[in-house]
């Protein structure tokens, strides 16, 4: 039987957790990184290989040389290049094109069509430690597609354990409403039902727009409202739909 380092001569192996590796295992794969050869399983025979190995590991190497679990010479060698991805935790930048990636990529097995994560969801992924990274990420991504409807993931469709860090906090809507509320009492206002009112509709227009990627037909079955009306609503609160298809 091939195996992978026979199969990828010529070319490149990715090999993951080579922490986790057993002592006959490192042995095995130094003697394919100094002498480019190795023995099939079950074979006597001496094969030649020529692969670029990338090694991957969430162990501390340098720590686990220390303590006798993994070999110093094999270390020296797998290190020539070596690069630190910080835990998912503290890459937070990374996490909305990440969760889109998946989006994208599981969302026709699951028959959907979400490919957007929105602020308020993006905000649930943020709060959350990722104790799993990226895998762990990926199957939440997964589990969200279960529930989801439309094309962006909305918060209500994350599992309950990121579902719920948004109920304990405040929500965009309501931030804005109370700094908006706050400027305008400030300010003097003597129509602030109004004004409020308002500001209110313009999010919820916006929101239902961004959902529906502007289409009209569509925001006015979710509102309840006819086309007309959403017509000259957006009109009135002088929304741009074509940012939004």
């Amino acid at each position: 039987r091939i195996g992978k380092f026979e199969q990828a001569d010529g070319g490149t192996l990715f090999l993951d957790e080579v922490g986790d590796m057993s002592p006959m295992t490192q042995a095995k794969l130094l003697r394919v990184l100094q002498d480019g050869t190795f023995e099939r399983v079950g074979g006597t025979g001496m094969i030649k290989a020529d692969v670029r190995v990338i090694a991957a590991t969430n162990h501390d190497l340098q720590q686990l040389v220390e303590e006798g679990r993994f070999r110093k010479d094999l270390y020296y060698r797998l290190s020539v290049v070596t690069i630190h991805l910080p835990p998912l935790r503290e890459r937070g930048e990374d996490l909305k094109l990440l969760a889109e990636y998946f989006l994208q990529r599981y969302s026709p097995e699951f028959a959907r069509k979400v490919t957007q994560v929105s602020p308020e969801a993006l905000a649930c992924l943020q709060q959350y430690a990722w104790p799993g990274n990226v895998r762990e990420l990926e199957s939440v991504i997964k589990q969200s597609l279960l529930k989801a409807r439309g094309n962006i993931l909305l918060p209500e469709f994350l599992p309950p354990l990121l579902g719920g860090i948004s109920s304990e906090t405040e929500s965009p809507l309501d931030s804005d409403l109370d700094d908006f509320i706050s400027q305008r009492l400030t300010a003097g206002s003597t129509k602030l039902y109004a004004e409020t009112i308002a500001c209110a509709e313009r999010h919820l227009l916006q929101r239902v727009l961004e959902q529906t990627r502007g289409n009209q037909v569509q925001a006015s079955a979710i509102l309840g409202i006819s086309r007309v009306t959403l017509r000259n609503r957006i009109r009135s609160l002088d929304i741009d739909v074509d940012q939004y298809t």
